[in-house]
């Protein structure tokens, strides 16, 4: 008996889900009305049929869809993007119908369906890549601007920038939705520079400047000159480059890697140890860039003029003086 009985429920339970889905999906008729309570878009479409549902919402709706426009606020900024520009469109009779079946499902509950809008997605995209293209600033990192007596930071300024994707999203929402807002400000992204003006103010800290019309090298602290030294500088024929560097390496009697050059002779390409008669490069060494840099010498006649293969000659005091103050990544200015 439990058996026929476990038959019979299971027979009764799918003939109730037949019905049901058979009352969702059945065409609807010229006569059939939907249900009350149903809105399309908060139009109320309650009791009326599909013809009269879509009459509503043609002269209610659809001329509103196809008329309202999209403005995106930024950075005191405005673009405008047309209804007619993205070809939007309400579908009325599927509108409709969608609030149909929706009143058929909702057994008596209020309900409120979306709209069904189709519009262009490529005019959409066009239009935040337009915005973005216009927003879009790099960041800008600090900068130091030294001169042969002073140290300024220039300060860093973050970058701005849209989110294309959350923007495309907000208006595809506005467009399918008159009752949303038509103003819509996205918000602005800061992109963050590599160097930024506190990291900078400490390598502003300690600055060497050279000029080689003077033959004067000065250690600037904290902005100010601190010292002044004299030195010599690259002959003619192999000059001291100019720009902006920084101290690269140091090295306490530093060994001699002989450049392979004429000007060395038999010791081109050899190894001088340093700390020795026979390497020139005396007490202390400040690496630049391309094998030149600071470092002291025993030939005090030179300093003072154009005598070196590039690099900057100091008397021994000087540049054991200097090397103490000074670390390694302190910029330098050479003129």
């Amino acid at each position: 008996m439990s058996v026929r009985w476990s038959v019979a429920a299971v027979l009764l339970a799918a003939i109730i889900t037949i019905a049901l889905v058979f009352a969702f999906v059945q065409p609807s008729t010229a006569a059939e009305r939907i249900a009350d309570g149903v809105s399309a878009g908060g139009v109320d479409v309650s009791g009326l049929t599909l013809a009269e549902a879509a009459t509503k919402l043609r002269g209610t709706q659809a001329t509103r869809v196809a008329r309202d426009s999209v403005t995106v606020r930024a950075a005191d900024l405005t673009w405008r993007l047309e209804a007619s520009s993205a070809s939007v469109r309400l579908l009325v009779p599927r509108t409709a119908r969608r609030a149909l079946l929706a009143g058929r499902r909702a057994v008596g509950r209020p309900v409120d369906v979306a709209l069904a809008v189709t519009y262009s997605k490529d005019a959409v995209n066009d239009f935040t890549k337009r915005i973005d293209r216009r927003l879009r600033r790099k960041p800008r990192d600090a900068r130091l601007k030294i001169s042969l007596t002073s140290v300024d930071v220039v300060r860093h300024k973050s970058g701005r920038d849209v989110s294309q994707v959350p923007l495309r999203r907000e208006i595809g929402k506005a467009l399918k939705d008159p009752r949303l807002p038509r103003v819509l400000e996205p918000e602005l992204l800061r992109p963050k520079p590599e160097v930024t003006t506190g990291k900078l103010r400490d390598k502003a800290d300690t600055v060497i400047t050279i000029e080689q019309s003077t033959f004067t090298l000065r250690l600037l602290k904290d902005g100010e000159v601190a010292s002044t030294y004299k030195v010599a500088v690259g002959q003619a024929a192999y000059p001291t480059p100019s720009g902006q560097y920084a101290i690269g390496s140091k090295q306490v009697d530093p060994v001699w890697s002989v450049p392979n050059s004429p000007w060395a002779g038999e010791l081109a390409g050899t190894t001088v140890a340093g700390g020795t008669g026979a390497n020139p490069l005396k007490a202390r060494w400040m690496g630049i860039i391309n094998g030149v840099g600071i470092h002291g010498t025993d030939a005090s006649d030179s300093i003072g003029t154009r005598a070196s293969h590039g690099c900057i000659r100091m008397n021994v005091p000087d540049v054991v003086d200097l090397f103490e103050q000074v670390p390694v990544g302190t910029p330098v200015l050479i003129v």
